[in-house]
C-alpha cells in the first residue's frame, strides 16, 4: 500500500504525517488490494479540507472529501468515512454471490 501526502497551503508537521500514516494502517483489515491512498490537504479560507483517494485493484476508486475547522478533526472523520466505504465494499464482495447464467438451473413446467 502506497501512502503519498500532499499538503496545500499548510506546513504539514511530523505528528500530523505520523497521524494520518497510523490511521490509514486500519484500512488493511478489510483485506482488499489496495494499490494506493493519495491524501490531499488544502487550507480553506474557513479551516481545511481533507481529501482521501483510495485506490483498489479491480474497483473504482474511493474519494473522500472532508472540510472541518481543525486539522485533526477533518482526517479523524474523512478516515471514518473511508472506513464505513471500504467495509461496505468488502461486505459486497464477500457476500454478494455472483452466479452466471451457466450455473442457474433450469425449471420445466
Amino acid at each position: 500500500m502506497n501512502l503519498q501526502i500532499h499538503a496545500k497551503d499548510l506546513t504539514l508537521s511530523d505528528a500530523t504525517r505520523a497521524h494520518i500514516e497510523n490511521a490509514v494502517e486500519v484500512f488493511r483489515k478489510y483485506s482488499l488490494d489496495i494499490t494506493s491512498i493519495h491524501c490531499n490537504l488544502n487550507a480553506q479560507k474557513k479551516g481545511v479540507e481533507v481529501e482521501f483517494e483510495i485506490r483498489i485493484a479491480h474497483a473504482e476508486p474511493i474519494i473522500i472529501t472532508q472540510n472541518d475547522d481543525a486539522l485533526d478533526a477533518a482526517i479523524d472523520i474523512a478516515v471514518d468515512r473511508a472506513e464505513k466505504a471500504l467495509r461496505r465494499l468488502h461486505d459486497k464482495m464477500t457476500d454478494h454471490k455472483n452466479s452466471s447464467i451457466k450455473e442457474l438451473e433450469t425449471v420445466e413446467a
